[in-house]
């Protein structure tokens, strides 16, 4: 019987038994209790110093910011958190989402974005680094609610009374519990209403919120910790945003599910001497910094093995061709550097090179693809401790079920999915969740194929989200709602072009000039070529600015014609429009 079983199939009867959670404020209070004196986090004090933060400090950290956010007058409101990956936005996280509904905004964004995302979702309080309140400050005028409250990560000037100091706050509420005040601990939390709201795009035109309830997130966690083993003793080097549900579910939240410790990446540049420190286990990453580990470890095996085995072209890998006994030394080496203990990478939000997966595997480093999605919590696909597919996103994930809708003679189509993972719809916006809820799927706009073993491959995009090499998610009609928003543009067309010799993805845009503004701005004369590229320039650079790095336009080209329209006169995203000609410049 089992032999005609598929591989899909077989992996139903190899889960990892799980403990039923369905809210974040059980899973903290079964943690604190049940992992009591084991270490949650590792982290470096004022002085660089590495100390650990004990699973019943985590809880109770926890409860006493809950409590003086619910003394505040919080509870039930909407609270943003914004800064760079810390204990502190962990604590912050954790208390928002049960004392209310959490706000995670990316620390990248443009104040007047971040403006925008508190406005729209009627934050009263955001929790955060100082620099990131500061830049929100300087705009208060345009924020809705002035009676905003400011609490800052960082220690605060003393004559600065208008932002409050987190540590403060934590003082006052553990004096509240402990007198007595325990309304934290009564609160109910219903699984399934909204608790978790994150934007996927940045503009007033273009935000658009997904809303998650605990239930989503928490069988996310239970359906990973299914097939991809947690031990107590791992430690997960936390290195991506946590405002991003992959690193936040999965870097975050599962390790404390599952009694594991966190550490927290101290940024880019540190990555390897954090790793020394730290001595991870477990590190979710994206492709691009899995092919740059790569890249390092077969450049230094070229250039430290004797002569006979190196490859001439220092990008190729040499270990296949070793004798048994120095494979065995390169790998214990390749593990030394990378702290000595880690046993696994959690790669996704692009595809991997497979030949990079496999390397990593016969370096003794388990490195596992998936597929996911903001408003799946995030995981759909993924490969497993028992079943890997290098050039696969992976299997259904348990209790989630996904196909292919409508697929082609290639069997290609949209990848639709169901589950307990699936977002509860968009914010305030009926019209944009009826149109991916359908039946009860969820449809993703990315489309794949399905293998006869339900290995699940990503083919490509029907939605005009740009995914870069890194994972970053770009959604062009945001840089188009700026450069619209100028006169001396009258449309605009963002893209994602991959160039020739490069297999990275950059945002670069057609632009349809408005002549007449042009005209009038050059007081009367007709504009020469030169000088409308010159003025489209400067309004390009003029809306870089207002973006975060990576998501800046690399180039652009001027179209000496409208673009072709719909029925409904929206820009075509496709055919003749979609032509990028560098010729064009």
């Amino acid at each position: 019987m089992k032999n005609n079983l598929t591989i899909a199939e077989e992996l139903k009867l190899k889960y990892h038994k799980t403990t039923e959670v369905t809210n974040f404020k059980d899973m903290l209070y079964r943690s604190g209790e049940n992992f009591k004196s084991r270490t949650a986090f590792k982290e470096k004090d004022e002085h660089g110093n590495i100390i650990t933060i004990t699973y019943e400090t985590f809880k109770n950290d926890v409860v006493y910011l809950g409590t003086d956010l619910i003394k505040r007058g919080f509870f039930n409101k909407r609270i943003a958190v914004i800064g760079k990956n810390s204990y502190k936005w962990c604590v912050s996280y954790m208390a928002a989402s049960i004392v209310g509904v959490v706000v995670p905004i990316d620390k990248e964004l443009h104040c007047d974005d971040v403006i925008n995302f508190m406005n729209v979702s009627e934050t009263v309080c955001i929790l955060g680094d100082l620099k990131n309140l500061a830049s929100i400050k300087e705009k208060f005028h345009t924020l809705t609610n002035k009676e905003t409250v400011f609490i800052s990560f960082d220690k605060i000037d003393s004559k600065t009374n208008d932002i409050l100091y987190f540590d403060n706050l934590k003082v006052i509420g553990k004096d509240s519990y402990l007198n007595g005040f325990h309304d934290f601990d009564d609160i109910q939390v219903d699984p399934d209403e909204l608790r978790i709201l994150l934007f996927t795009s940045g503009t007033t035109g273009n935000a658009k919120g997904v809303c998650l309830s605990q239930r989503n997130i928490c069988s996310n966690i239970l359906s990973t910790y299914g097939i991809v083993k947690v031990k107590r003793s791992d430690l997960f080097f936390s290195v991506l945003p946590l405002h991003h549900t992959y690193e936040c579910t999965l870097g975050f939240l599962l390790p404390i599910y599952s009694g594991a410790s966190i550490a927290h990446c101290e940024g880019l540049r540190y990555i390897a001497k954090n790793m020394a420190e730290f001595h991870p286990s477990v590190i979710l990453c994206v492709p691009l910094l899995l092919e740059k580990l790569h890249k390092t470890i077969v450049r230094n095996m070229n250039k430290t093995l004797p002569k006979k085995y190196r490859k001439e072209n220092q990008d190729e890998n040499p270990f296949d061709n070793l004798p048994f006994f120095i494979k065995k030394i390169v790998k214990n080496k390749v593990k030394n550097t990378l702290g000595g203990r880690l046993r696994v990478f959690i790669v996704g939000a692009a595809a991997t090179n497979p030949e990079i997966l496999s390397d990593f595997r016969k370096l003794n480093l388990n490195t596992l693809q998936g597929y996911g999605l903001t408003e799946c919590s995030p995981l759909v696909a993924g490969n497993t401790d028992f079943f890997q597919k290098d050039d696969a996103a992976g299997l259904p994930i348990p209790n989630v079920e996904y196909k292919i809708d409508s697929p082609n003679n290639e069997g290609i189509g949209e990848i639709i999915v169901k589950g307990p993972n699936v977002m509860l719809g968009y914010y305030n916006n009926p019209e944009a969740t009826a149109n991916v809820m359908k039946d009860g799927w969820f449809h993703t706009g990315d489309l794949g194929k399905i293998d006869e073993n339900g290995y699940l491959y990503i083919t490509g995009r029907c939605k005009s989200v740009i995914v870069t090499k890194n994972g970053k998610n770009i959604y062009p009609e945001e840089v188009e709602y700026y450069l619209n928003d100028n006169p001396l543009i009258s449309e605009a067309l963002v893209q994602g072009i991959q160039e020739d010799d490069d297999d990275e993805t950059y945002v670069k845009a057609q632009i349809y000039p408005n002549l007449e503004a042009i005209s009038e701005y050059l007081k009367g004369s007709v504009p020469t070529k030169e000088e409308i590229k010159k003025i489209i320039s400067d309004v390009v650079s003029s809306v870089n600015s207002k973006l975060p790095n990576y998501k800046h336009i690399k180039g652009f080209i001027i179209r000496d014609k409208e673009f072709e329209k719909t029925t409904t006169q929206k820009v075509k995203r496709y055919g003749d429009n979609m032509k990028y000609d560098e010729n064009k410049k």
